[in-house]
């Protein structure tokens, strides 16, 4: 029998390393492109004022960069420390994306990050732009190459469960690449990024022009940061309706269990803007908007939306046909060439995700009974009410942003950018809240794929490795404790940056035994000591 404990550990693991990771990736898309635009400004004027910016805010990219890597490297080890069947079972496919992303992305931006700092009175004008270019578009790809391999995770095409080697292959390396819920899931996360990025500009902006500090540099980034601020909040918006799109397609019970829809709904079908549960937890008191829901989700006034209800009885019948599966693969793994038995398990395979589902009950999957189908099929259903509400959340805050950029937009167009102080402290307390929006946007993603760690087709218990409870607690603890020292250190390092204010250059030749970060931070008899 799957200890629970074990999987729900795992689970936690995973989720806190993810979450802390993903602190940092957000950050580093939005600045790359940041940098960009001002070093670009930079190149094409020639005012110095555009290359202290390009410096001041690639310090703190460098920072952020440093502690991403930190912590991604860590979930990749993940996968065969604590998932290690996952790893067995989907491997050849999972892996293949992430070998590009290390191959073509990782080493691109990180071989062109270094040149961004150091070669600055080593490269000419354009040729450095080039650099930083190719730093963003490095940190874009890799972006691309790890969503596509999440995105094979929510919807598995281009591959097949082979029953000679017991693991799932690629057949069609092409449909895992252009895979609809990938692409809509990159451009969703990397505008998302993108926000991110204008938003961190603009509060620290904001800040400087209270302080009444480097206001020069303030009033140029904040006009960059408020222009693609704004297209960053409407692509994300936009972006973030295709994938919804998308997901009706593919993850039905994502979307009835994030509109907490028990009841199949006739077309057009309402969106529920506000719900609250009753006794048996489907929504009592709600407020709904007629027709939004069938136009978001099916783009139609003609189709139905089904509902968790109908999406468990569906589930108990892909169960049942996924038993007929199994055992037809027992079969064959006792007579290779029992060709009877592959042609069942050929027309079957696609259901044998949820016959392993029964795996949580019994290990005979083909002798499960009515009672043990109809568990397994309520398995399906995700946490409906977390997905509820982190859904709004995030949707409230894109909305609010495109209000929030529309607003600082018309004001820089005007030149009124420093003259609002409520507008500027508010601007700078919203510093956190991108990060609210996009974790609960992963939260959605992942929480709302459950049982699944491979839609329909690999269970999440059946995928962790057999490690005891004090092993994953010791781990957990340890993760979680290394990653917030790490977090307390990145803040404390961005702060003295922002504290220091700009400079002229990273280093001096008088000063090129120090890395970039030491040149950044005030100078203290402390940092002179550490320094020297």
């Amino acid at each position: 029998m799957i200890d629970m404990t074990v999987v729900e550990l795992s689970r936690w693991q995973f989720a806190a390393t993810a979450m802390y990771h993903f602190i940092f990736v957000p950050l580093t898309l939005g600045l790359s492109f940041m940098m960009v635009i001002m070093e670009s400004v930079y190149v094409m004027t020639g005012r110095e004022i555009w290359r202290k910016a390009t410096l001041f805010w690639g310090t703190l990219f460098g920072v952020n960069f440093a502690m991403g890597v930190a912590t991604g490297i860590v979930m990749e080890f993940q996968f065969g420390m604590n998932w290690s069947y996952y790893s067995h079972y989907v491997g050849d496919i999972f892996g293949a994306p992430l070998a590009i992303e290390g191959l073509m992305a990782f080493f691109l931006e990180a071989t062109f990050i270094g040149l961004f700092f150091f070669g600055w009175d080593r490269l000419s004008k354009v040729g450095h732009l080039v650099v930083t270019w190719l730093t963003a578009i490095g940190a874009n790809f890799s972006a691309l190459w790890i969503l596509v391999a999440n995105g094979w995770m929510q919807n598995p095409v281009g591959s097949k469960f082979n029953p000679d080697t017991m693991r799932m292959e690629i057949t069609d390396f092409m449909a895992v690449i252009f895979n609809p819920v990938a692409q809509a899931k990159f451009v969703h996360t990397v505008s998302a990024g993108y926000l991110c990025g204008a938003v961190f500009v603009l509060s620290i902006s904001a800040l400087f022009l209270v302080k009444g500090k480097h206001v020069e540099l303030a009033k140029r980034s904040a006009v960059v940061a408020a222009s693609f601020g704004l297209a960053a909040a409407l692509s994300v918006v936009v972006l973030g309706d295709e994938s919804g799109y998308v997901a009706t397609e593919h993850q039905k019970m994502k979307i009835a269990a994030l509109e907490a829809m028990y009841h199949t709904e006739a077309a057009p079908a309402p969106w529920t803007l506000l719900a609250f549960p009753d006794e048996n937890g489907e929504p009592g008191f709600q407020i709904s908007v007629p027709w939004v829901g069938g136009l978001i989700t099916t783009r139609s006034f003609d189709q139905p939306l089904p509902g968790i209800n109908e999406l468990v009885e569906r589930a108990q019948h892909r169960i049942r046909s996924g038993m007929v599966a199994y055992q037809a693969l027992q079969e064959i793994r006792a007579d290779g060439s029992n060709a009877e038995a592959r042609a069942v398990f050929d027309e079957r395979w696609a259901d044998l995700g949820y016959g392993l589902l029964l795996k949580r009950y019994r290990d005979d999957v083909q002798n499960a009974t009515d009672e043990e189908i109809a568990m397994a099929a309520a398995d399906t259903v995700p946490g409906v009410w977390p997905l509820f509400w982190t859904f709004r959340i995030m949707m409230g805050l894109g909305f609010f942003y495109i209000a929030f950029f529309a607003l600082w937009f018309y004001r820089a167009s005007r030149g009124w950018i420093d003259t609002n102080k409520p507008l500027l402290w508010l601007t700078v307390f919203l510093l956190p809240t991108p990060w609210i929006a996009i974790e609960a946007g992963w939260f959605i993603a992942e929480f709302g794929r459950q049982p699944w760690v491979v839609e329909g087709v690999l269970p999440t218990f059946y995928a962790a490795s057999s490690l005891s409870v004090l092993d994953l607690v010791l781990s957990l603890s340890f993760f979680v404790l290394l990653y917030t020292v790490l977090f307390v250190i990145m803040v404390i390092l961005m702060v003295r940056i922002v504290r220091a204010g700009p400079k002229d250059k990273l280093f001096t030749p008088s000063e090129g035994d120090e890395d970039f970060v030491m040149a950044a931070l005030p100078a203290t008899p402390a940092t002179k000591e550490l320094g020297s």
